[in-house]
């Protein structure tokens, strides 16, 4: 029961139907690439003629890339980035099932892949992460070089966060997908843009904080945003943000120090 519990809390993968596929007013490019062990990933990558940076997108845990077209569309023309959005094992068009264990490494490979096709070395992209896609994205900084770690509404523990909303079961305890990322946040030196809403009613704001504190970045923000919960978009000071945040890491990376 609490395998099932925990699959259908940790990925609540969205059926293939919904979204769209084919959004007739984004300009994209279906991207196909492989795991380590063969799999087959998918994703859409966004280019842009003149970026400000190379970014790698992991969406939140009921989310797939057909869902994300506006998000898409201001990281491109609001912010001047080119973004690759990628989708988790058993997520839209990739295969498999997700799980911890594979989604770390095949967050790696589509760091490569975004790196390369954008012509930088991965140690410049800049990974920006939604709810349990920022827990993909801090576990991803702990491990590789990366230009810039953005997080919005992301945990802690994955698993502190399931004991708030399942206080009855013991999933401290027997939970296999843990994403502590609060451990993960302590091996990033690089800058660091963080974001949270006060009425956040899935991860309360103070899991957010609690990251927020242990990351040792000497370039870190937090941004609380009064009233916000965890499906609203972000307001326009936190796209700002944002712009300056892009900038703060081509200074850090031309310095030597982002990663």
């Amino acid at each position: 029961m609490l395998s099932l519990i925990e699959r259908r809390l940790v990925y609540p993968v969205p059926p293939l139907h919904s979204g769209d596929w084919n959004p007739a007013d984004l300009d994209f490019e279906d991207v196909a690439l492989q795991a380590a062990d063969g799999t087959r990933l998918h994703g859409w990558y966004v280019p842009h003629p003149h970026p400000r940076a190379q970014v790698l997108y992991c969406h939140g845990n009921g989310e797939q890339v057909a869902f994300l077209k506006n998000r898409l569309k201001v990281l491109h023309e609001r912010s001047s980035l080119a973004v690759f959005a990628w989708d988790y094992r058993g997520y839209g068009k990739s295969e498999g099932q997700p799980h911890e264990r594979n989604i770390v490494p095949d967050a790696a490979e589509a760091l490569r892949w975004v790196a390369r096709r954008g012509g930088v070395d991965p140690s410049e992209v800049i990974v920006i992460g939604r709810s349990l896609g920022g827990a993909v994205g801090a576990a991803l900084a702990g491990e590789e070089p990366i230009g810039g770690l953005v997080l919005d509404r992301t945990f802690a523990k994955l698993t502190e966060t399931a004991a708030y909303h399942y206080p009855w079961l013991p999933v401290r305890r027997l939970m296999q997908n843990r994403f502590a990322s609060i451990e993960s946040i302590q091996r990033y030196h690089g800058p660091l843009l963080q974001s949270h809403g006060t009425e956040d009613e899935i991860v309360p704001i103070a899991m957010g904080r609690e990251l927020f504190e242990a990351a040792p970045s000497r370039e870190k923000r937090f941004i609380e945003v009064p009233g916000l919960d965890h499906r609203e978009g972000l307001p326009e000071y936190c796209y700002e943000a944002l712009d300056e945040f892009v900038t703060l890491c081509g200074s850090a990376r031309r310095n030597g120090a982002a990663g």
